[in-house]
């Protein structure tokens, strides 16, 4: 994640990390914005925890306020109150689906073997379904495909520089 999708555009770590992850054989398809976050152009949003973590943050109160913003308005007048009562079975699926207690943390990447880090505040069906998402991780073998493009990544270098 950058500040622009040029080469040129973000911290010096940020225009280092482009440069690797362009080498690699990565399906890398450059630098994205804040506003390509939810479009489907990328699987994957590389950034620092820093920044990480106040888009997680901003994402929740954002979701939170959306979830409020409709409840008030529902029931302001009879309509509103029959469509929300109409409603109800889609928005209780929309809410399952975005709930991050039904996958329960997420995988921390660049450690030797599975951490998957939760909410703080947690409680037990997000820990419940944290151990799932642990479970699923370490038997995708992620952690190994990581380390065999790095081992590649290292040898094109050494060979570059040969």
């Amino acid at each position: 994640m950058s500040l622009g999708e040029e080469e040129t555009k973000g911290s010096e770590l940020v225009r280092d990390v482009h440069e690797v992850l362009k080498a690699s054989s990565l399906n890398f398809v450059g630098n994205v914005e804040g506003h390509d976050i939810f479009t489907g152009k990328v699987d994957v949003v590389v950034t620092d925890g820093f920044t990480g973590n106040v888009v997680l943050k901003a994402c929740e109160t954002l979701a939170e306020l959306v979830v409020d913003l409709i409840s008030q308005e529902v029931g302001r007048d009879v309509r509103g109150q029959v469509g929300a009562f109409l409603l109800k079975p889609a928005f209780r699926a929309a809410r399952r689906r975005s709930d991050p207690a039904e996958i329960g943390g997420a995988p921390l990447l660049g450690l030797k073997g599975c951490c998957v880090i939760g909410h703080g505040k947690s409680r037990a069906r997000s820990v419940k379904h944290g151990i799932r998402t642990a479970a699923f991780f370490h038997t995708s073998g992620v952690n190994a495909a990581i380390e065999a493009e790095l081992r590649a990544l290292g040898e094109r270098k050494e060979a570059a520089s040969a």
